[in-house]
């Protein structure tokens, strides 16, 4: 039983369970990340949607087991490797979606219709979609920005125009790049994945290069456009103490050169390391990406909820 629940969880893919953190994003923008109700409403909504995508994670799998059996690296999971039967792996994966969207009923009539949406999303993209040059990366796109959603509607938060341009970008950016990582690392063999085989390599640098620039300019943009903060107390009253020279309503924009270095250290990962495949992997490997991220998130907690 240990090992069959081993073989599923490697199967279920955690660390894919970071892209959920995205859940967050309404919260914390909206200034409720320390309204308890509305923290452990996303914090639900978080577990739905885990549950619900690590099932689709199996699901998928099932599907593809036949050409992951000729991929040079999936193989080795415990499906296509034969380790975990597949009808073991079916009954989870379908009881995991059902409880998932149980789940997701529950929090919030709205999360449960994202939820849904996903479901059909991940359905077309695994039967369809996925072949496609193009559709492939922006359904893996719309996948994320349906998580953002999914814990802006458990709440009822706003999402401002230019977070969500931003997001939108981010995901491209990170769907991209790991086609960009597939084709090198599959480099003649794109057999294994034919729809590499309709991407040229000069092609992907420029959708690459793209996607990195308005990931930035978007998120500057929005940190831009926040609404101003008010010197009402606390520690951002003593910056009204400091010349002029320092003096700003824009402090989210402090975060700017962080995004920025996290995109080019991304970039490099990508052309120098080949690491692009698995962007949750990334994160948790790559010491200086990591760090970098969680320097950003502190710096955005601090500025909203210390300095603001």
């Amino acid at each position: 039983m240990a090992e069959l629940g081993r073989l599923l969880l490697k199967t279920a893919r955690p660390r894919q369970a970071l892209k959920n953190l995205s859940l967050y994003t309404g919260l914390i923008f909206s200034g409720w990340l320390f309204v308890p109700a509305k923290f452990w409403t996303v914090t639900a909504a978080f577990c739905a949607f885990t549950l619900l995508t690590a099932s689709v994670y199996i699901f998928n799998d099932l599907v593809d087991l036949q050409a992951d059996r000729q991929h040079p690296f999936k193989k080795i999971r415990p499906l296509a490797s034969g380790q975990l039967p597949a009808g073991t792996a079916l009954f989870f994966s379908l009881s995991g979606i059902l409880t998932g969207l149980a789940l997701g009923w529950q929090i919030s009539y709205f999360l449960f219709l994202a939820m849904t949406g996903y479901i059909f999303l991940q359905l077309l993209y695994t039967f369809k979609l996925k072949h496609v040059p193009i559709l492939d990366v922006m359904t893996i796109a719309l996948g994320f920005l349906l998580r953002v959603y999914g814990g802006a509607l458990a709440i009822a938060a706003h999402i401002n125009v230019w977070l969500l341009l931003c997001v939108i970008s981010f995901s491209l950016f990170l769907a991209v790049g790991k086609r960009r990582s597939e084709l090198t690392l599959l480099q003649g063999k794109t057999a294994s994945r034919q729809v590499l085989g309709r991407y040229p390599e000069k092609l992907l640098d420029l959708y690459t290069a793209m996607f990195a620039n308005t990931t930035w300019l978007t998120y500057a943009l929005f940190t831009f456009m926040f609404p101003a903060f008010t010197f009402s107390g606390r520690a951002l009253h003593l910056i009204t103490l400091l010349p002029n020279t320092f003096y700003s309503q824009k402090w989210l924009m402090a975060t700017i050169p962080l995004v920025i270095y996290g995109v080019m250290r991304y970039l490099q990962l990508i052309y120098e390391k080949n690491q692009g495949e698995s962007p949750a992997e990334i994160l948790t490997a790559d010491k200086p990406l990591l760090v970098t991220v969680g320097l950003w998130a502190v710096l955005v907690v601090a500025i909203l909820y210390v300095l603001g």
